[in-house]
């Protein structure tokens, strides 16, 4: 798969304390699931972050965050965020954590 490992590995630090962590290969790189909800994932060398559909334009207003769109179609609950805007853990951790908040929100996958 071709994404940014280093990148996929700070995430799982960043995710390592929380329960039910799971990982699935998808969208051409890696997703991280909590308690069966993707939460957040990396593909290329973009973070994906799940914000959920009402907080999705906001988030992608963000600097180094846009839209995520899948074969030209957007999916409205997801943003990217460019290396640039996760260069520090400072960053990566506040968009990690939107990311498995929203998750978090939602009930449990068997």
């Amino acid at each position: 798969m071709a994404y940014d490992h280093d990148l996929a590995n700070r995430v799982r630090e960043q995710l390592a304390a929380e329960d039910a962590l799971g990982e699935m290969e998808m969208f051409g790189g890696v997703a991280f699931l909590l308690n069966g909800n993707m939460a957040v994932g990396v593909t290329h060398d973009d973070l994906m972050v799940r914000v959920g559909k009402e907080r999705s334009d906001e988030a992608a207003a963000e600097p180094h965050a846009r839209p995520f769109e899948m074969s030209g179609r957007p999916m409205r609950a997801w943003v990217l965020v460019e290396p640039e805007g996760v260069a520090t853990d400072a960053h990566l951790r506040a968009w990690v954590e939107r990311g498995a908040a929203f998750a978090k929100s939602l009930p449990p996958k068997a």
